[in-house]
């Protein structure tokens, strides 16, 4: 068990965390998601001993190591840009964490080669060993990267935005890898991102962080279809906002997603509160979906709306009807 107590930080003037609490249970994949500047990798480096906060306690199996270094708290961290000792090879950069050990707890040198080559296998480069890290392409490396925080078996893996460099496809592979490791390893893992997409895939809960706060933490369901507060349903997903009063909803905005929004046909029985113009701007393919653009003809507010397969889709002049078949209005 992971437990982050009233942690605040501040850089200077800068108040980079405010009164953080997060527990976080054993075998859980936890996503610290959030904007640059949000706060979510001072935590990570936090909880691994790299930074230390102003106020507040660090508790790993309920004991406090605040003030423990970050050997000494039993974390492996994987960095976004590999950090990777370009002058040894892929298998003694894998070993590194165990050559350094004292000399009590040290493995023999044949032990540590056949750790080095297990975990190559275990991250699909098995054949590597001798090689560079120059050698390997950017996807290889990072998994080098994860195969030597591995190493040490570690009690928590935290990665900070481990394929941000990398290409989609890539990024795909490699978190594909990373929960199948989590899995069969039975890790406790915590990783920060800013992609969404990441997040929703890869956790069991989500930390979403804006301005050193948490605004939520729930599963990658709740996140999307129950934000907890407007910073939320802005960068969790897409948003429309429309305007509560037009459909009989009360003050200010409906939160609504483009999935959620249904074309009424126009030869409909008129009910001005619960349907709205729109003027379709512009149509394109989104994977399955067709996604429309186009303005509320009242304010000219731009709204996206998802057509599912199957469907008329308008075009671009057209004007439709619409209304909200879902909706979050949250308190002014």
């Amino acid at each position: 068990m992971i437990e982050l107590a009233n942690i605040t930080k501040r850089f200077g003037n800068y108040p980079a965390l405010h009164g953080i609490d997060l527990s976080i249970r054993p075998g859980e994949f936890i996503a610290l998601l959030g904007p640059s500047g949000s706060g979510k990798t001072t935590l990570l480096r936090i909880i691994a001993g790299l930074e230390y906060q102003d106020s507040g306690e660090v508790r790993l199996d309920g004991e406090d190591v605040s003030s423990r270094k970050v050997a000494e708290r039993g974390v492996g961290f994987v960095f976004q840009h590999y950090a990777l000792f370009r002058h040894m090879t892929v298998a003694n950069n894998v070993a590194f964490g165990l050559t350094v050990r004292r000399a009590k707890n040290r493995l023999a040198h044949r032990d540590i080669r056949a750790r080095a080559d297990e975990l190559l296998r275990l991250v699909q480069l098995d054949g590597l060993g001798d090689r560079y890290p120059a050698q390997l392409s950017g996807g290889q490396r990072q998994r080098v990267a994860l195969a030597r925080a591995l190493a040490v078996e570690p009690k928590l893996l935290l990665l900070d935005e481990p394929f941000g460099a990398l290409d989609a496809q890539v990024r795909k592979d490699l978190r594909r890898a990373l929960r199948d490791l989590h899995g069969q390893m039975g890790l406790t893992s915590v990783f920060v991102t800013h992609d969404q997409e990441e997040a929703l895939e890869l956790a069991d809960r989500v930390v979403v962080m804006n301005q050193g706060r948490i605004e939520q933490i729930g599963t990658p369901d709740e996140i999307y279809t129950a934000p907890a507060t407007p910073f939320v349903s802005h960068f969790v997903g897409e948003t429309n906002l429309l305007p509560a009063a037009l459909f009989g909803r009360g003050d200010g905005d409906l939160h609504v997603r483009p999935h959620e929004i249904a074309i009424v046909a126009n030869d409909a029985p008129a009910d001005g509160s619960t349907r709205a113009e729109v003027h379709v701007a512009n149509r394109f393919r989104k994977g399955p979906q067709w996604r429309i653009e186009g303005r509320l003809a009242i304010n000219g507010r731009l709204i996206e709306i998802d057509c599912e397969p199957g469907q008329a889709v308008p075009a671009p002049g057209e004007t439709i009807l619409i209304r909200p078949a879902t909706a979050r209005n949250f308190p002014a």
